[in-house]
């Protein structure tokens, strides 16, 4: 492999055959252009080599510098190099050695409900007070630990997705190539009126306009972008001065999706419905193509394990039928 033309040209070739199987690989396309990008900065000539993805994998641009994050890195590379070798043998494939196997799931941090006010009330204080920027902040935010939509999701709707008449979203098109209805609660409906009027005060929208939109500058009436509230959000998190009750390294805007999945079935567990049966609309709700994607989300916080021991308390204090 010579140059970086040569590389990037197998990386789409390899992404594109994936991808008519079914498969999106966002994470591994990023990782796999990055890849080519470090190949070729170093004019590297020649077989693809171990030494060179383990250099690379160091190179994380959230600078974590700990072997589990180099694991997963080297780990998205693993099926490309595999399929490199039917083009050139002497291509290796490192395997779990180097760096150990990727750290399995970690614990996202679990929002209580004081915390999301607090987040929310921090949005609304957005400079300009009272303009548009603090409330598409507060409004975003607020509609993801409302819903448990996934940050994409959110910033990926149109105003015609938002159908406030009948308190439903459409979530098209994500992850795993699914679209879905969404009702919304009352209280979550008001506040998504209360952002359209304000939004619809200082630009001209239609149909197919964002939802949530920049404010500043050239980015006014433009889709609002990941980085961008990723920005703000950790902003406002160092602001509020949060303990980190997850491994992420600091509570996050995918931790809210987290939280509701946790809090809703605190609630069922609460009004004594079978949690077990109502999993499937809750996974169907989340978006999720396996309802054992679902049961991930449902870390053993304190209060839910604190429901579940009464539970199972009431169950083995309960007579059994011939002891009556």
């Amino acid at each position: 492999m010579s140059t970086h033309t040569d590389l990037q040209l197998k990386v789409d070739e390899y992404l594109a055959e994936r991808r008519r199987m079914g498969f999106e690989l966002c994470r591994m396309g990023d990782a796999l252009a990055s890849f080519a990008r470090y190949v070729a900065s170093i004019n590297h000539t020649g077989p693809l080599n171990v030494d060179l993805m383990v250099e690379w994998a160091r190179q994380d641009k959230a600078q974590r510098h700990t072997p589990g994050t180099w694991a997963r890195r080297l780990e998205l590379l693993r099926p490309f190099a595999r399929w490199m070798r039917q083009f050139d043998p002497h291509t290796e494939v490192p395997d779990e050695s180097v760096f150990g196997p990727p750290p399995g799931r970690v614990a996202p941090h679990i929002y209580r409900e004081d915390e999301i006010v607090e987040l929310l009330g921090a949005a609304r204080r957005l400079n300009p007070k009272g303009g548009l920027r603090a409330a598409t902040y507060e409004t975003l935010f607020g509609l993801i630990a409302s819903t448990g939509l996934r940050v994409s999701e959110a910033l990926s709707l149109v105003d015609s997705d938002v159908d406030l008449g009948a308190g439903t979203l459409t979530v098209r098109q994500t992850k795993f190539s699914k679209s879905r209805l969404l009702p919304m609660h009352p209280t979550t409906v008001q506040a998504l009126v209360r952002y359209r009027r304000l939004r619809n005060k200082h630009l001209e929208c239609c149909g197919e306009s964002p939802f949530f939109v920049g404010t500043r500058g050239q980015l006014l009436g433009q889709p609002l972008g990941d980085r961008q509230v990723h920005r703000v959000f950790i902003e406002l998190r160092n602001q509020l001065g949060w303990i980190d009750r997850g491994r992420h390294g600091g509570p996050r805007i995918h931790d809210l999706r987290h939280a509701f999945a946790v809090r809703r079935v605190m609630l069922w567990h609460e009004q004594g419905i079978d949690v077990d049966q109502a999993m499937l609309s809750l996974s169907t709700y989340l978006g999720h193509a396996k309802i054992t994607n679902t049961y991930w989300y449902l870390t053993g916080v304190p209060e839910l394990m604190a429901l579940v021991g009464n539970k199972f308390e009431r169950f083995a204090q309960a007579p059994e039928a011939g002891d009556e």
